[in-house]
C-alpha cells in the first residue's frame, strides 16, 4: 500500500520533528522525531513493513510492536483525513 498525503496537507520540517498542516481546516499535528521518520519513509515509497522493520531496528523494540505502532501512526493520520492511497 502506497500513502500519501491529501493533496491540502502540507508539512513543516521543525527543529525537532515534523507539523502537519491540514489547509482545508486550518488545524495542524504535531509529529515527534520518530513519527516524522516513520512518516518521510512511507512518502519516499516504502512499504509498512519495511518501516515496521526499520522501526524495530533503530528503537530496539519487538517487530510485533513496531507493526502495531506504524499502524496506529497510520490509523490516526487517515482518521485525521490526512492520508490517501495512491
Amino acid at each position: 500500500m502506497i500513502l500519501r498525503l491529501h493533496p491540502e496537507v502540507s508539512t513543516v520540517d521543525t527543529e525537532e520533528a515534523m507539523v502537519l498542516v491540514d489547509q482545508r481546516s486550518g488545524r495542524s499535528w504535531q509529529l515527534n522525531r520518530t513519527g516524522a521518520v516513520l512518516l518521510r519513509t512511507m512518502l519516499a515509497g516504502h512499504s509498512t513493513e519495511e518501516v515496521a522493520n526499520q522501526l524495530s531496528h533503530w528503537c530496539a523494540v519487538p517487530r510485533d510492536q513496531a507493526v502495531a505502532d506504524v499502524d496506529e501512526l497510520i490509523n490516526r493520520l487517515r482518521v485525521a483525513g490526512l492520508l490517501t492511497r495512491a
